[in-house]
C-alpha cells in the first residue's frame, strides 16, 4: 500500500486555526497528475502542494485545488516551505536562507527569516507582473451584488499576473466588500473568456489598525468559495496599486479573511519602479497544525 507523509500548515498567520490552511505531501515524484487532483478533492483545502525532485531548483512543487493544477500560489509555498523545514527536509544554516522552488510558472526565490533555529517569516519573490484585459465596472460589479459606483474611481478593473492570473477589482469602501453576493452562474461564463484565475476584491483600507489593505477572494465549486487568504492575488494586488500610484510607498501590510473568522496578514513589499516592477515580494508567518500519512490502495 502506498503511503505519503503529509502536513497540514495554516499560513499568514502565527496562530493555529488562522490564515489559510494547506496540505503538503512529499515524495510525490511519481504521482500522475490524475492522482494529485483527486487527492486535493479528497483534502478539500483551497491548495493542496505536492513536493518532488527538481533538477533546476532546490525543490520541485506543484498546487492543486479541487478543480485544476494552478502554475503559482502564495499561501501554499508559505506553507510548503515551512513544512520542508518542520520535517527535517531542508535546514536552516543560518538566519537567514534562501531556497528555490520549481514551480508550472518557473523557478522562485524564497528567504527564510528564523531566529535561533524558529521561522518568524517566509518571503515568496513573485515573478516581474504582467497587466492584461480591463473591464468596465457597469460590467464586473453586478456579477458580485454591487453597484458600479462601488468601483475605485479612476482605478481600472483589470486582470494582473505575477505567475497566476488574478481579477484584481479595486473598491472605494470596506463597507463594499460585506455587501458581495456572487452570481455564480454569470461569474462562470466571464471567467471561461476572460483569462483569470479567479477574482480579487479590495479596498485601501485595513480591517485593523495593522492592515493597509482588505481583500476577499472568491472560487466556484468544487474550488472552496471564499479563499481565507490569497499569496498570488496579492502579490498581483501590490504590483496593480504601485503601477497605478494607489499607495504612496511601496511596501505595505495585506489582511484578508477576518470576516471567515480565519484571520490572516502578510507583508507586501513591490520590488522597482511603478513603470517597470521587477518583482513582488509576499511574506508572512506559518503554523504547524497536523501531521499524518496518506494511505492510498
Amino acid at each position: 500500500m502506498p503511503t505519503y507523509p503529509f502536513l497540514q500548515v495554516d499560513a499568514f498567520t502565527n496562530q493555529a486555526l488562522g490564515g489559510n490552511p494547506c496540505a503538503i505531501l512529499f515524495d510525490t515524484d511519481e504521482m500522475e497528475a490524475a492522482l494529485m487532483l483527486a487527492i486535493a478533492k479528497e483534502m478539500n483545502l483551497s491548495e493542496t502542494s505536492f513536493v518532488r525532485r527538481s533538477d533546476r531548483a532546490d525543490f520541485g512543487v506543484r498546487y492543486f485545488t479541487p478543480a485544476e493544477e494552478i502554475p503559482l500560489a502564495g499561501h501554499p509555498t508559505i506553507a510548503t516551505t515551512f513544512a520542508l523545514v518542520q520535517t527535517g527536509r531542508l535546514a536552516l544554516l543560518e538566519d537567514h536562507t534562501k531556497i528555490t522552488l520549481d514551480m508550472p510558472a518557473g523557478v522562485i526565490e524564497v528567504e527564510i527569516n528564523s531566529q535561533n533555529g524558529v521561522i518568524e517569516t517566509i518571503v515568496m519573490a513573485q515573478n516581474k507582473p504582467t497587466f492584461h484585459n480591463v473591464y468596465e465596472p457597469s460590467e464586473i460589479l453586478p456579477i458580485f451584488g454591487l453597484a458600479a459606483e462601488e468601483a475605485l474611481p479612476g482605478a481600472p478593473i483589470q486582470v494582473v499576473s505575477t505567475g497566476t492570473p488574478q481579477l484584481m477589482i479595486p473598491l472605494r469602501r470596506l463597507e463594499s466588500l460585506k455587501q458581495i453576493q456572487v452570481d455564480i452562474p454569470v461569474y462562470q461564463k466571464l471567467r471561461k473568456t476572460g483569462g483569470f484565475f479567479s477574482p480579487h476584491l479590495f479596498c485601501l483600507q485595513g480591517i485593523t489598525e495593522e492592515g493597509d489593505t482588505f481583500a476577499r477572494h472568491f472560487g466556484v465549486p468544487p474550488d472552496t468559495p471564499e479563499d481565507p487568504f490569497t499569496g498570488s492575488a496579492t502579490g498581483g494586488m501590490g504590483a496593480y496599486l504601485w503601477h497605478y500610484g494607489l499607495i504612496e510607498q511601496p511596501t505595505f501590510k495585506a489582511e484578508q479573511g477576518h470576516w471567515m473568522n480565519r484571520p490572516g496578514i502578510a507583508q507586501v513589499e513591490v520590488v522597482g519602479p511603478p513603470e517597470d516592477i521587477e518583482s513582488v515580494k509576499v511574506g508572512g508567518s506559518a503554523v504547524l497544525v497536523l501531521e499524518g500519512r496518506l494511505l492510498l490502495p
